[in-house]
């Protein structure tokens, strides 16, 4: 396992890779990484690398979709949640309800929002797209503040836009 962590417009990000996948996208909340989780050298492999270049332009309103080989562990369940999770366009939300639903489980939205949950590549596989039926924000790994920035900036660099 590669393990790098980056600077992003929420703060410290850990990424880490596996045989050629990106297995992990974590919210690091600021803290410092060991020394010892970094890679030798301080260089990130080209994948890694390539992953804090896109999150970088995303960051910058420049990047609407994500071009990244992802390999996410989990349940049949989880995985077919995360998938449909990418299925939401960027700038977009939808329910637990809705997720639940288009998975043909309607009664499900309480099972969607605990895969949302167990979510290992954050902002990739874009859970913080995914809100209440009410319209509110629910929970979130990097915090609602975090989530909220993370739909302001989709919704301000909508697909269309000069980008």
């Amino acid at each position: 396992m590669h393990i790098w962590y980056c600077g992003s417009g929420v703060g410290l990000l850990c990424l880490t890779e596996e045989d050629g996948f990106l297995t992990g996208l974590h919210f690091c909340a600021g803290a410092a990484p060991a020394p010892e989780a970094l890679p030798r050298g301080g260089c990130p492999t080209p994948l890694l690398a390539e992953a804090e270049r896109q999150l970088n332009e995303y960051f910058a309103g420049t990047r609407t979709e994500f071009d990244l080989p992802l390999r996410a562990q989990g349940t049949d369940f989880q995985k077919a949640v995360w998938a449909e999770l990418r299925r939401i366009p960027y700038g977009q939300t939808r329910t637990y309800g809705q997720l639940a639903a288009a998975l043909g489980r309607p009664k499900a939205s309480r099972a969607v929002g605990g895969a949302c949950h167990c979510n290992p590549i954050a902002i990739l596989v874009p859970c913080h797209r995914v809100i209440g039926a009410s319209g509110a924000l629910t929970g979130f790994a990097g915090g609602l503040e975090v989530k909220r920035g993370l739909l302001e900036l989709e919704q301000a660099v909508l697909p269309g836009d000069p980008v």
